[in-house]
């Protein structure tokens, strides 16, 4: 075992001094090889991405599964005793492909089920009785504390797309995909569902609210009755941002105006999900055909 992270810390050294020739300096660690990098784009021999999906391999290793779960309260997932047409409602709202399955406890995940095993039971000809369990796939589970990279050799090994986070008691604590460990490299990856048309704001409770860190302010302002300016920064996520001073964790919480704005999905280059608690709620208006 030492002589193989010998050999790794090895070959991880020999490409830094290649890399680092090729752009012009002999790099002692990974913060003078980002320099150099840097250095490199300002002399166009990179461009931006090239920089950006460079600087974000080499993030990876450094980042842990809990930096990027989806958190088990977020998580979109089945109940095994839920009703064949209850679980179809969830996966034509949701649009995922994959579903975690849990038993009594949310905690408890006891299998994945894959979106296209359903499709014989939406034609009314071909529908046989429906038991979940016929159809459920064996789920993977991994620690809090797995390394990005390491999770993403099992991931193409196994050709798994899919893992379940667990805590230290083996609980589910949340789950992440491939697609969330190669959004820390090339960027998010959107699809035709992840950003629909329509409104990024939606209503959890009389005073509690969740904004898609790309919501435009001007929308924003729309729907809450606000002033944020739009001159400086086009999203909600760049005004939050800024105000923090620095690139926020999930769970770091800052007040703006008369809001106060939580991280509830980030990763280590951008925000992507705020919680907003209105500080100074403004009452709704009457809707139609209520009484004065």
């Amino acid at each position: 075992m030492t002589s193989d992270r010998s050999s790794e810390g090895s070959r991880s050294r020999n490409w830094l001094g290649r890399l680092g020739q090729l752009l012009g300096g002999e790099p002692q660690d990974r913060e003078q090889l980002i320099e150099l990098l840097k250095d490199a784009r300002q002399r166009e021999l990179l461009d931006t991405d090239a920089l950006s999906m460079i600087e974000g391999v080499l993030q990876v290793s450094d980042l842990r599964v809990r930096d990027i779960m989806v958190p088990r309260a977020e998580m979109v997932a089945l109940r095994r005793d839920d009703p064949l047409e209850k679980i179809l409602q969830i996966a034509v709202k949701s649009a995922h492909s994959r579903f975690p399955v849990t038993g009594d406890d949310k905690g408890e995940v006891v299998g994945i089920l894959l979106a296209k095993d359903l499709l014989s039971f939406c034609v009314e000809s071909g529908r046989r009785a429906f038991n979940i369990r016929d159809l459920l796939r064996s789920a993977v589970f991994v620690p809090e504390s797995k390394r990005l990279n390491v999770l993403l050799k099992e991931f193409r090994a196994s050709r798994n797309h899919m893992a379940i986070v667990v805590d230290e008691y083996g609980n589910a604590s949340g789950l992440v995909t491939i697609e969330d460990v190669l959004e820390q490299i090339v960027g998010e990856i959107d699809d035709e569902h992840d950003y629909d048309e329509g409104s990024g704001i939606f209503r959890r409770g009389e005073n509690d609210f969740s904004a898609k860190a790309r919501t435009p302010i001007e929308d924003f302002n729309e729907y809450f009755g606000s002033d944020f300016s739009d001159e400086e920064f086009d999203t909600i996520g760049g005004l939050v941002v800024n105000a923090f001073g620095h690139l926020p964790k999930r769970g770091e919480s800052v007040e703006l105006g008369r809001f106060r704005f939580t991280v509830m999905r980030a990763d280590s280059r951008r925000v992507h999900l705020l919680n907003i608690e209105s500080l100074d709620l403004q009452p709704q208006p009457p809707s139609e055909g209520d009484e004065d």
